[in-house]
């Protein structure tokens, strides 16, 4: 049976419902993702055993030193964090775009997504159930590179004569190294950045997403099978309904969206959880043993370690440089404030969100046994385990997930598009035009195609991004103690 032409390019011909388009794009990308996988993957240790990836060690290195060397803001921050979000220092008048709270969902509507199911179960059918303290562990840690890069982000931010902000790491590496006698290495530095950040719009931020979305679409109805280009010109058409107007019609839309999608996927999984919790101790036991003692288990706890920090690495960006893109369009005249609001990000996402996912899969058995079944649908299978209908909870979450993740990641590859190519609306539509593309693409590749340069895209951009935050990381240091000398002296006033 055929489907009907389309006047489109010969590459999109023939699509037909034995998914034959569906092949020709996954055997198009695969080539040119192999090779990158080999430079951007690359093992420094491999031959002593220590088969962590480069990048890994580069991201978690980071934040283990922002850590120490920012005081553990990571915990001294968490309650002025919410009093912020709230408004509590809100003031009128303040120069950006949107308020703390918009911030930090259009933030976590980029980073809550299908790496939080997916890329968990991933993980856990890789590493096994010890990989959840790794993701845990990973996600404390990266609450630190969040502050640092967001308050970079809005200290170094450019507004325009209409309010319209342009930030992130593209502005601070270039403007922050040339401060430090740099100037050579920050705009190096910066473009390299802008171009993985283009890829990474595409990848994680896009294909990723769609080939997910999609993947539960067809697990839980199976006519869909093979009608995954279809899905993606449907789903290219909502997104690009919301993109086109910018970082206030998307926060218009993830302040509404986040909250709702985060809360019905936790309040699910806890329903879950409580169904099983007779398991409990046999879960936690699974967790911590795992985590110390896995043995054979992706080589080991080198290996259960290195799957539980790579995924959490991939979902919560922490280092990464993307949030700071949105966070730079927050209103406020204190960078460090924003910095603060950021350390929720990769709690929600991480400690909370991939938590939710990691103990379902425990609790339900599925992290020992996966049956053959790989990303969404292992969750899938686990969700319907406790109650058949909650697969069908699950998809809608699944596609809110992708939908928010796309929209912003929309807008940090746009940015990072006009940075390099100029700053207009001819280069917004192009970038816009092209994403939407990606999202076709992404719908009907494979998993394993779509995953790897999904990770190579977005982990990459740690390496500039990461590289600049040390040079000025004493810079913040010590803005983060003048802010917090002022909020004690009642310079910077919480409102009543």
């Amino acid at each position: 049976m055929q489907l009907s032409r389309f006047d489109i390019p010969s590459f999109f011909f023939n699509l037909t419902v034995d998914g034959s388009i569906d092949e020709k794009i996954n055997n198009f990308i695969k080539p040119a993702v192999d090779a990158l996988g080999e430079v951007i993957f690359y093992k420094p240790f491999a031959s002593a055993g220590f088969d962590m990836p480069l990048v890994v060690m580069w991201l978690i290195l980071g934040a283990l030193f922002f850590t120490v060397y920012m005081g553990f803001i990571n915990l001294r921050g968490v309650k002025h964090a919410v009093d912020l979000i709230k408004g509590k220092y809100d003031k009128p008048g303040d120069k950006g775009e949107v308020s703390h709270f918009q911030a930090l969902v259009t933030a976590l509507s980029g980073t809550v997504g299908l790496g939080n199911i997916a890329g968990v179960a991933v993980a856990i059918s890789i590493g096994g159930p010890g990989a959840t303290f790794w993701i845990i562990v990973a996600g404390f840690l990266g609450m630190s590179s969040k502050f640092v890069e967001c308050t970079l982000g809005v200290k170094y931010r450019k507004i325009n004569a209409l309010g319209e902000v342009s930030g992130g790491p593209m502005y601070y590496l270039s403007e922050g190294l040339n401060k430090k006698g740099f100037p050579k290495l920050g705009k190096f530095l910066a473009a390299l950045f802008a171009i993985l950040c283009v890829g990474g719009s595409f990848g994680g931020g896009n294909m990723f997403q769609a080939n997910q979305s999609f993947a539960q679409l067809a697990n839980v109805f199976p006519v869909f099978n093979g009608f995954g280009f279809v899905y993606g010109i449907f789903l290219a058409l909502l997104v690009g309904i919301v993109i086109i107007g910018g970082i206030k019609k998307i926060a218009s839309v993830t302040d509404k969206m986040v909250p709702f999608m985060v809360g019905l996927y936790v309040l699910t999984s806890v329903y879950i959880i409580l169904m099983n919790i007779q398991n409990i101790g046999a879960a936690f036991s699974a967790i911590f043993n795992g985590a110390f003692t896995a043995d054979g288990i992706s080589g080991g706890v080198v290996g259960v370690l290195i799957v539980g920090f790579k995924r959490a690495a991939f979902s919560n960006e922490a280092g990464v440089g993307s949030a700071a893109i949105a966070h730079s369009a927050v209103k406020t005249d204190h960078p460090i404030s924003e910095g603060i609001v950021s350390l929720l990000e990769p709690f929600v996402d991480t400690i909370v969100v991939c938590t939710m996912t990691a103990l379902v899969l425990v609790f339900t058995g599925f992290a020992s046994d996966t049956n053959g079944m790989e990303g969404s649908a292992l969750t899938s299978a686990a969700f319907s385990s406790v109650v058949p209908w909650f697969k069908y909870i699950l998809l809608i979450t699944i596609v809110l997930f992708a939908f928010s993740t796309m929209i912003s990641w929309s807008y940090y590859g746009m940015k990072a598009f006009t940075f390099l190519f100029g700053n207009n609306r001819k280069m917004e539509n192009l970038y816009k035009l092209i994403f939407l593309g990606f999202v076709v693409i992404g719908s009907s590749a494979s998993l394993g195609a779509v995953i790897d340069f999904s990770d190579m895209m977005i982990l990459a951009m740690g390496f500039p991004n990461i590289l600049g935050l040390y040079f000025m990381a004493g810079e913040v240091k010590a803005d983060m103690k003048s802010y917090f000398a002022k909020v004690k002296s009642g310079e910077i006033a919480r409102h009543k």
